[in-house]
Formats: structure tokens, sequence, C-alpha cells
């Protein structure tokens, strides 16, 4: 096998010698939290086909450290809401959500989920940042597996670069209690 084909993650930034390796904590944590991220997939509609794609062979999320896909919300911290979410499912979604343990992070995956898409219908939600948080949106209805793939990336950079301290902070208990979550 040729070395083009392994994913080596970056050390972060530290000292090193002989024998020891010194990094700040928050560095070594969001590299760890970066790449052992467990999905919850919530799908309603044609973008959880695509996810399916995108944890298939040829797209192979786990090479991200997504390998181990929870149906679980206790035991995931990656949720990815791919779909229409009509307003009867949002408190279902959001118990989901708080049903997590933090870290916890949310990916909305295609136009509906993101916005409602073309449902704009009195029985669809408008985008689910209505009743929990999102930290990524991924375009497209239904997205490629490519841009799934690239929307995971892109939260693994905001996790590696999150503070240990970010989720105790109180912009973050604002922002939940801007959405009644305690």
């Amino acid at each position: 096998m040729s070395n083009s084909n392994i994913n080596i993650v970056e050390a972060p930034e530290g000292v090193s010698g002989e024998g020891f390796f010194a990094t700040k904590l928050n560095d070594v944590v969001g590299l760890a939290r970066a790449n052992s991220m467990w999905p919850l997939p919530f799908a309603t509609s044609c973008c959880g086909i695509e996810f399916m794609a995108t944890m298939a062979s040829h797209y192979d999320l786990a090479r991200f450290g997504s390998e181990r896909v929870s149906f679980s919300p206790r035991q995931a911290d990656m949720l990815m809401v791919m779909g229409t979410i009509s307003k009867k499912m949002a408190p279902i979604l959001r118990q989901v959500y708080e049903q997590m343990a933090e870290p916890r992070w949310v990916i909305a995956v295609g136009a509906c989920a993101s916005s409602g898409g073309i449902f704009d219908t009195y029985s669809v939600l408008q985008g689910i940042d209505k009743v929990i948080p999102v930290d990524v949106y991924v375009p497209g209805c239904p997205p490629r597996p490519e841009q799934i793939v690239d929307g995971v990336m892109r939260l693994q950079e905001l996790v590696k670069s999150e503070s240990v301290r970010r989720r105790s902070s109180p912009e973050y208990q604002e922002l939940l209690a801007s959405y009644n979550i305690k």
C-alpha cells in the first residue's frame, strides 16, 4: 500500500524531544474528539439514502473516525438531521438532541433540514435551527455523498479548535437558553 492512501492525523503544535512530546490539553482533546465522532442519523427522506451511500465502501465515512453509527442518543455525539422535519416531529428531534451527552454537535444535511426546502407549508419546520442549535449546514437537494463528507470535515475542524471549556462558557449557556434547553 502506498503512503498516499494512508490518512495520518497531523500532531498538534508542541515541544518534542527524545522520548517525550508536550502540547496543550485543548489541542489533544480536540484532536481526539474530532477523529472519533459517533454519528446519530436522523433520516426522514432522500438525504438518508445519500447518507447510506456516504457510509458505504466507495465514500467510507469511517476514514474520518465515524465508524460506529449509533442509533442511541446517549452513545452519539454528532446528530445528523437529514430530510424533511415536520412540525409534529420537532419535539422528538429536540428530545433526541437533549438526550445526547455533552459535547454534542449537529449537522443539518440537505435543504429540508436547513431551511424547509421546497416544502414551504404549514406542516413543515422551516429549518431545524428553529428547535436546536446547528453547527454545520450541508446544502443540496439531496446533497451528494462528497458534500456530506465535506460537512463532517468542516465539523471536525470546528471540534479541533473548540476549547475544552467552551461548553461551560456563558456564551454557550446563553445559546442553549435561547432554545430553552437547560
